[in-house]
């Protein structure tokens, strides 16, 4: 699936057109993945649901990834717009492209997090957990293995 951005930006789902340099040079410097480096950033990729690229021309400019079982849940992450492109509703537009996708319809319940751009996904109908007490979280398996 393609579709454009103002007549300037391409959003498409093709993995084989992502730029996994770019993508690590981006990444690893963002404060949910630091440090991270290109092999375990084609890991994710390739063990995702869908991986989004936005492209100005033949330069890569953006990024997402969903983890989903296509049914009930999905969740969105990585979202990557690169610092001159930005403020030009390239995340909002990459986000609905996903939200959009024919494969992705009978979603239930789409999740994600974001430290510092509540802004940007309220615009494409996130808000809040309604009930944050029902959910819990292990943020390192390896605490079980003793």
């Amino acid at each position: 699936m393609v579709t454009q951005l103002k007549n300037v930006y391409e959003i498409d789902d093709s993995f084989d057109r992502l730029n996994f340099d770019t993508l690590e040079k981006w990444l690893s410097k963002t404060y949910w993945s630091p440090g991270i480096k290109k092999d375990d950033i084609l890991r994710g990729a390739r063990n995702s649901s869908i991986v989004v690229g936005c492209y100005a021309g033949n330069e890569q400019v953006g990024f997402l990834r969903v983890i989903s079982d296509k049914l009930r849940f999905a969740y969105i992450l990585d979202v990557y717009v690169e610092e001159n492109h930005r403020r030009k509703g390239i995340a909002q537009a990459m986000v609905r492209f996903v939200l959009d996708h024919p494969d992705y319809n009978g979603i239930q319940m789409w999740l994600l997090a974001t430290k510092d751009a509540h802004g940007v996904y309220s615009k494409a109908g996130f808000k809040p957990l309604p009930n944050p007490e029902v959910w819990m979280v292990i943020r390192n398996h390896k605490i079980w293995s003793a």
